[in-house]
């Protein structure tokens, strides 16, 4: 009886963790058994791997093989761990060698001729081998780019199983990708310049760039509600070292990434369609969810375009990872918790009939209201900006001069970097982040500021919770302009934004 091992990595939604992988090779009548919590596409992975050995001019047992997956009570998914077994089974016939076995982590899918195709989650695979102290990875050569974005780990990317045995024999060295190779290219946003007109929804988006606020956009057809959504990306800040790592493992996840360049530096813009479902935009899938739309959308913007057409059941199922930042999602191997620190962008027709003049409206108030209501009070109450947008005016139609993307984001890193800076003993990346108790005790304001908060609280104009999220809406208005903390014309200003009706 012959025993061998092999380590992978298993991810259960976004952890990740070590499996060891154990091949035992015995008397008995000749199979191939796998477990260890395996689900259906890894028990596949036995006429994969016998296939893709046998292929390989290697020799598969005529003997009971049984391969165990621990930990046993960790769910297993996926065909990453088609290397890894079919290299414990080789080791456990002493078909190849075993020196450089403890120290590595082995990824990949079999094809049947013992191809290795690539896999998802490789960056957060590659990033747990690291902290469990694995000094080398062998991935699928087409995901050595993805893996290489990890320092203080060697890199080895395969074509098929024959060169990682070769290898493992020192026989073959593996390839890798040089430190140009594996640099992001950033993606190109359209210019802030392309939209004439529309110069108080341009202010509100630098606001809402600035601390990372939510808006709602409400106007009639082709006012250039999408064209200023989806700029909103070219203002935003570039994400740091470690929001880039972090946001890409997401991708790397859900499978989105490009091959060659897939270290992502700008903020994502994800914009599902309006007949989107709740599984789609929260994430999940059988076994363990997979990312959804909110989880894509982290450190960037969801834009939810025509959002009156949507499901009230969809919209209202954004109000939890809105509130907290992260989404939890459970399916029948767990609760998958996601990152989704995004900012909402919101954009509507104010009626159905969508006239380009609001004389020519055939809806009655009823349809009005019933329209729009499908975003409910919950749900608005966590919007900080509400623009209404009305057509521009022939004058600005015929102007040529607008001001640019570039300079709009040059005002929006600054007022990030003060907030960054004075939050920063307490580890909020922007102002939407602070939570309420902190701005009403350790940063709060003098009466004469808060004098505007204290009328609308008392009129019934806001919530405890709009009170709030005002007051962070002022701290940012306060950083655009350089000043060390809101006064009460910043405070008024952004309880007004709020305060604006999606009905005019």
């Amino acid at each position: 009886m012959s025993m061998g091992r092999v380590h992978t990595v298993g991810l259960s939604a976004f952890e990740a963790s070590i499996v060891e992988i154990q091949a035992n090779v015995g008397q008995g009548l000749p199979g191939f058994a796998v477990s260890g919590s395996a689900d259906g596409s890894l028990r596949e992975a036995r006429d994969r791997v016998r296939a893709a050995i046998s292929n390989c001019e290697f020799k598969f047992p005529d003997m009971k093989v049984t391969v165990a997956l621990a930990p046993a009570d960790l769910p297993k998914s996926g065909s990453g761990h088609d290397l890894g077994m079919a290299l414990s089974i080789l080791a456990a016939t002493e078909q190849v060698a075993t020196t450089m076995l403890p120290r590595t982590v082995f990824l990949g899918e079999l094809a049947l001729d013992g191809r290795l195709r690539p896999v998802r989650g490789v960056l957060p695979a590659v990033i747990e081998a690291r902290r469990a102290g694995f000094t080398h990875v062998v991935v699928p050569l087409a995901n050595v780019a993805e893996a290489t974005l990890v320092s203080d780990v060697q890199i080895g990317g395969a074509l098929s199983l024959g060169e990682v045995v070769r290898w493992l024999a020192g026989e073959h060295v593996l390839d890798t990708v040089g430190e140009n190779d594996a640099e992001a290219i950033a993606p190109t946003f359209a210019d802030m310049c392309d939209v004439v007109g529309q110069t108080e929804a341009k202010h509100a988006l630098e606001i809402a760039a600035a601390g990372a606020h939510h808006v709602m956009m409400t106007g009639s057809p082709g006012i250039g509600k999408t064209m200023l959504a989806r700029r909103l990306p070219g203002i935003l800040p570039s994400l740091s070292a470690e929001e880039s790592l972090e946001v890409t493992a997401i991708h790397s996840i859900a499978g989105t990434l490009p091959p060659r360049h897939p270290l992502i530096v700008e903020a994502p813009f994800i914009a599902p369609h309006h007949s989107t479902t709740t599984t789609a935009l929260l994430g999940g899938g059988t076994g363990m969810a997979r990312p959804g739309a909110v989880s894509r959308a982290h450190r960037g913007v969801l834009f939810l375009d025509e959002c009156p057409e949507m499901s009230a059941k969809v919209l209202d199922s954004l109000r939890q990872p809105l509130e907290e930042g992260e989404v939890r999602v459970t399916r029948r191997d767990g609760v998958a918790t996601y990152p989704a620190r995004f900012q909402l962008i919101l954009a509507a027709n104010p009626c159905p009939c969508a006239p380009a003049h609001d004389v020519d409206c055939i809806c009655t108030a009823v349809v009005r209201r019933r329209y729009l209501g499908k975003l409910s009070g919950p749900l608005m109450d966590r919007i900080d900006i509400r623009v209404r947008m009305n057509p521009p005016g022939n004058a600005a139609l015929m102007e040529s001069a607008e001001e640019s993307s570039a300079d709009i984001r040059t005002r929006v890193i600054r007022a990030r970097n003060a907030a960054i800076e004075r939050w920063r003993g307490n580890g909020w990346l922007s102002n939407a982040e602070v939570p309420g108790s902190a701005l009403r005790q350790r940063f709060r304001l003098p009466p004469t500021a808060l004098r505007p908060v204290e009328l609308f609280l008392r009129d019934g104009r806001v919530t405890a919770r709009g009170a709030d999220r005002a007051l962070r809406l002022a701290w940012t208005m306060a950083d655009l302009r350089g000043a060390d903390s809101p006064d009460e014309s910043d405070v008024a200003q952004a309880l007004l934004y709020r305060d604006r009706g999606t009905n005019g």
